[in-house]
């Protein structure tokens, strides 16, 4: 009789643990620091729900993976260490504004930019080749690599922020790059890749099924920077562990985390507006008011995420199949982006008529 592999058992193993977590986390959140984490603001730019939600998710996802590194350290004998300490420190980052500590976005943003240059240099973090020859040539300056890196998970990560804000509308987000990276790396011969990707999927699974269709938890800043620095992490290192697909592909995958945080700082640069501060003018929040006004849906939280992530997979799902043609790659990604001006555009002009 074939025994189950070390690894799905510790898969299954996680998922449960990670589904009894999410459902202890969301019980007593609101005992926590007497409940700073539920989110009762309604004022807020990028409030949509009626009914106070604890900001827990990023929570019970830290826990979570604090388990999936124990365990897999206990059976492979391995300290997935770049992981485990990318994890706590922008998992704490994000926990402080959820819990009410109020800390000024510049403030946030340099403790960002020097945790993030201090994991990248410790743990000499380095994106292989990007496919643009004049980039590549760059990036064998150290000093340019560091940068650029830096760039890449300051884009995620806020990315990640900036569009969670409805229901599922970020979780499903991540499982979808998630799983298509996950499916990438299954022929890596270093497997903790594709563990860590795979632990992850399986954690933010459960988070799913209380962040939607009705919201009973959200991923809070805590979740969202959490998660979205290890998906520039996963993206860096599946870009660096297959060679042979195109580094666009990757871009591809991220175009709509770039380009939300990208399109929106000149945005309100152009506004006279500080690129800190939050506003409702975000694609996901124009779509939304645009379902809100139609009059046709009763809940207009939920579809808005199902609409934006269907189109979104629409969108990149082609690429899956010619990802090693750097070419194709590199005009569908700024095919893309022209895409996403042409969406922007239809429902801005909605919105102000």
């Amino acid at each position: 009789m074939p025994t189950e592999s070390p690894a799905i058992s510790l898969l299954s193993v996680i998922s449960l643990i990670s589904f009894f977590i999410v459902l202890l986390t969301n019980k007593f959140s609101n005992k926590i620091r007497s409940g700073a984490l539920l989110d009762q603001d309604f004022d807020k730019p990028q409030a949509f729900h009626e009914e106070p939600v604890a900001r827990c998710g990023g929570l019970a996802g830290l826990i979570s993976l604090s388990f999936f590194y124990i365990l897999y350290y206990l059976l492979f004998d391995k300290i997935l260490f770049a992981y485990l300490t990318l994890s706590f420190a922008f998992f704490l980052l994000g926990f402080l504004e959820d819990l009410k500590f109020k800390i000024s976005p510049n403030y946030r943003l340099l403790f960002m930019i020097a945790g993030l240059l201090f994991f990248i240099t410790f743990f000499s973090i380095k994106i292989g080749t990007v496919d643009l020859n004049f980039l590549d040539i760059w990036m064998t300056n150290n000093i340019f690599s560091i940068f650029f890196v830096l760039l890449c998970f300051l884009f995620i990560v806020n990315g990640a922020n900036l569009i969670d804000g409805f229901n599922g509308l970020l979780t499903i987000h991540l499982l979808i790059i998630n799983s298509i990276l996950l499916f990438m790396s299954l022929e890596n011969i270093d497997q903790s890749l594709t563990m860590v990707i795979a632990a992850q999927v399986v954690i933010l699974l459960p988070i799913l099924l209380f962040n939607f269709p009705k919201a009973k938890m959200f991923l809070g800043d805590g979740g969202s920077y959490l998660f979205g620095a290890l998906v520039a992490l996963n993206i860096i290192e599946t870009n660096n562990s297959n060679p042979q697909i195109s580094s666009f592909f990757f871009c591809i995958l991220l175009f709509y985390l770039f380009f939300e945080v990208f399109f929106s700082f000149f945005r309100k640069l152009v506004l006279k507006k500080s690129p800190l501060k939050p506003d409702k003018l975000h694609l996901h929040m124009l779509i939304y008011g645009f379902l809100k006004k139609s009059q046709k849906f009763k809940d207009c939280n939920y579809l808005n995420s199902l609409i934006i992530n269907s189109v979104y997979v629409a969108l990149i799902l082609p690429a899956v199949f010619f990802n090693d043609n750097g070419l194709i790659c590199r005009y569908w990604f700024f095919s893309l982006l022209i895409i996403y001006l042409i969406f922007y555009y239809l429902f801005y002009s909605f919105e102000k008529n």
